[in-house]
């Protein structure tokens, strides 16, 4: 089995690809600038803790277009990086892209690392969306590529102990994109004020 692995030089994103490895499964890490704020500091940690887990070294897409004219907290400093976090078609766009990018590599799966439904802010982060984006890619692609989310049983607690164990360290999880962990957005909340990822 072969799959893409859509990374930022997160926690989650992370984890999926040691898990992958260690059950021998081949990955391609494909990393999407879509002009978020913190798309330097995801791309650089990326690189980085690819390099020190020795994962396979990651592919940059570069869409930077869509956060200039698709403006949320992610994506714009003008938009509260909390309240106004909800990019509309983000997630859709990755599984097309991580999909396209599976076609083109023979790879048959796309990983994404979306947790459990029961933290799930937005209507792109639920198993409903993934089988109907499933289905629109399939037509789209002429073949079917499966969508997996490995870590839909898991809440960021689980997710960070499991890291721990694994021995991840140094990885990034912030949407403001400073050098330290602003500790107001959606991603800095789930670690607790001031923790990061």
């Amino acid at each position: 089995m072969s799959l893409v692995n859509l990374v930022s030089g997160g926690l989650d994103s992370t984890l999926v690809g040691l898990m992958a490895r260690e059950e021998g499964v081949e990955v391609y890490p494909l990393f999407i600038d879509y002009g978020q704020r913190a798309r330097r500091q995801e791309w650089e940690t990326c690189q980085r803790v690819h390099a020190q887990l020795g994962l396979p070294t990651p592919t940059r897409m570069d869409l930077s277009g869509f956060g200039q004219v698709i403006r949320s907290g992610l994506t714009s400093e003008e938009l509260d990086v909390k309240a106004d976090a909800f990019t509309p078609g983000r997630n859709l766009m990755f599984l097309l892209m991580g999909s396209a990018y599976a076609h083109q590599v023979g790879a048959s799966t796309v990983s994404v690392g979306l947790l459990s439904e029961r933290f799930s802010l937005f209507p792109d982060q639920r198993s409903e969306f993934i089988e109907q984006a499933e289905r629109a890619i399939a037509a789209a692609l002429g073949r079917r590529i499966e969508v997996v989310m490995p870590l839909a049983e898991f809440s960021k607690a689980d997710v960070v102990k499991l890291a721990q164990e694994k021995g991840i360290t140094g990885t990034y999880s912030c949407h403001a994109g400073g050098s330290q962990p602003c500790g107001q957005c959606i991603s800095c909340l789930e670690f607790g004020p001031g923790t990061g990822g």
